[in-house]
């Protein structure tokens, strides 16, 4: 069943399974995410409080609220849903219109190239740049290197985006060749084109040997299960949502022409 429908359906299509992924990322962000936000906070809240306490002492000044965030923790929590929802509509109306232009150069059905176009984004988009620059919680990272850290992720991404697009050519090359060599080649092209590329890419490790190994493990994995979640609902919903859509294309006509 290949895919099926206009660049619109598609759209339409992708904008739902969106939608669905992003409120499912949503909820892992939410269960397992945000305790561990909340971990880090009150490190970085303890560490504050000690340092404007010992900066304070001699003249017995209080900072009061005038550090406090713009945004309450209840107010981020309830925007959190949010939040996910509209990332995975962007990326929803973004993987439908790259695979309205893959079922041209890729000839399965349309609920594999979903679930194929789904992991390669997770690989080139998520794996490639977290386990080069793994997600940090707050009270990590020095706020003067943000920018430094930001256009590292990306040029990892590009990295990422980069070792997919040869592995998908090498695996076009090598089509005509035995099992193996088309399971193999594009894999090790992959791995030849991220290795490279974490070699020389600089390293950051901004986390103090004082912060809990133990928390910053859990938010690494919960952040890393969020955007699982993310790029496997949209693919399974995608190709669903693609199924079924087939499925009602071939029944009308046969209903037609039973003249049901």
């Amino acid at each position: 069943m290949p895919l099926t429908g206009t660049l619109k359906e598609l759209l339409i299509r992708g904008l739902l399974a969106g939608l669905i992924a992003g409120l499912l990322a949503g909820g892992v962000a939410f269960g397992l995410g945000e305790p561990r936000v909340d971990a880090a906070i009150a490190i970085e809240e303890a560490n504050a409080a000690a340092e404007h306490h010992e900066a304070d002492a001699p003249a017995g000044h209080s900072h009061g609220d005038e550090d406090a965030p713009l945004v309450s923790r209840d107010g981020q929590r309830g925007g959190l849903f949010l939040a996910t929802a509209l990332a995975g509509l962007a990326l929803g109306a973004i993987f439908a219109s790259v695979a309205h232009y893959a079922r041209r150069q890729i000839n399965v059905s349309g609920p594999v190239l979903a679930i194929t176009l789904a992991t390669a984004g997770w690989l080139a988009i998520e794996a490639v740049p977290f386990f080069k620059y793994p997600a940090n919680p707050p009270a990590v990272g020095d706020p003067d290197t943000i920018n430094k850290r930001t256009l590292l992720w990306l040029a990892a991404v590009v990295l990422g985006l980069a070792a997919v697009a040869i592995a998908a050519y090498v695996s076009k090359v090598v089509a005509a060749q035995q099992f193996t060599v088309r399971l193999i080649a594009p894999f090790a092209a992959f791995l030849v084109v991220v290795g490279l590329g974490y070699v020389l890419l600089p390293g950051i490790n901004e986390v103090g040997a004082d912060f809990p190994a133990s928390l910053l493990w859990q938010f690494r994995v919960s952040s890393l299960a969020t955007q699982a979640t993310l790029w496997i609902s949209l693919g399974l919903a995608f190709a669903f949502l693609t199924e079924r859509a087939g499925r009602r294309n071939t029944a009308v006509p046969a209903r037609a022409a039973t003249g049901g």
